[in-house]
């Protein structure tokens, strides 16, 4: 069994404040200790359930040479291997070559939701909304689409109880979920301690993968419209000379392709 662990900082117990997830930031070593633990406790998990190899895809965004950077590489479970990408969503290998599960950890809830901690999607200054065939999605809607696209469906997502309802909404409610703290608002949450979570995500992990609930691969569907409400007209002019984006208004942009991946690449590329 291969399995996929898709890891973001935001979802993790303990982490509440920007200062935690930025690079260069005093909380930054904090909150990648924190990150790293989690992702272990999931990799513990996929490997008590039988997965013969397990690949860790840093998925958050920090700033700088830290960006899809952010584990503790030599604190890792020994038995897993990490991939840096250049790009997020850039990283498709193990997807191309066949991967049974994916797992993710740390998810955050999509820009504007009530309660999310750290809640955003792309970037918290310039997108507003995304759409996938005119559904609003977040970032778990994103890693979801890509795995989707080579047949990998999502068992299981943890974070706070928000993304989880997100998630599940999205995704179906076999999907299993791990809620490791509660929002009280966007910077405000009420945690679970981190042996705790842990001890809960590993647990889930495990007993997904061993159950293979029946959660299908995510397709936004076909052809796919991505549509992005940007938060002023200044950040729509990158796209304006973008082959196969077209500006809806001062502030909207939109790419529509036979599969979700085209439509994206337009967008986030």
């Amino acid at each position: 069994m291969r399995v996929l662990i898709a890891g973001d900082m935001e979802g993790v117990a303990g982490i509440t404040r920007w200062d935690q997830v930025m690079a260069g930031k005093p909380l930054y070593e904090e909150g990648r200790r924190l990150y790293t633990a989690e992702i272990n406790a999931a990799v513990r998990g996929a490997f008590a359930a039988g997965a013969d190899e397990v690949v860790v895809m840093d998925c958050h965004g920090a700033g700088g040479d830290a960006s899809f950077n952010s584990l503790i590489y030599d604190e890792l479970d020994e038995r897993c291997e990490a991939v840096v990408q250049d790009e997020w969503t850039g990283y498709t290998e193990m997807l191309e070559q066949g991967c049974d599960a994916a797992l993710f950890v740390g998810m955050h809830a999509m820009a504007g939701a009530a309660r999310g901690v750290l809640s955003h999607t792309v970037s918290g200054t310039s997108w507003r909304n995304l759409f996938f065939n005119g559904t609003r999605v977040g970032e778990t809607g994103i890693n979801a689409a890509l795995c989707g696209t080579w047949g990998c469906p999502v068992l299981l997502v943890t974070g706070d109880d928000v993304v989880c309802e997100e998630a599940r909404a999205l995704l179906g409610a076999e999907l299993g979920t791990v809620t490791v703290k509660r929002g009280l608002g966007r910077f405000s949450a009420r945690h679970l301690a981190p042996a705790r979570a842990r001890a809960a995500i590993e647990d889930a992990a495990r007993r997904v993968l061993a159950q293979s609930p029946a959660v299908k691969p995510y397709d936004p569907g076909r052809p796919c419209e991505v549509l992005v409400e940007l938060a002023a007209p200044e950040h729509a002019s990158k796209y304006r000379h973008r082959d196969g984006v077209e500006l809806r208004d001062a502030r909207t942009v939109a790419a529509t392709a036979p599969d979700w991946l085209s439509a994206w690449r337009r967008i986030y590329f």
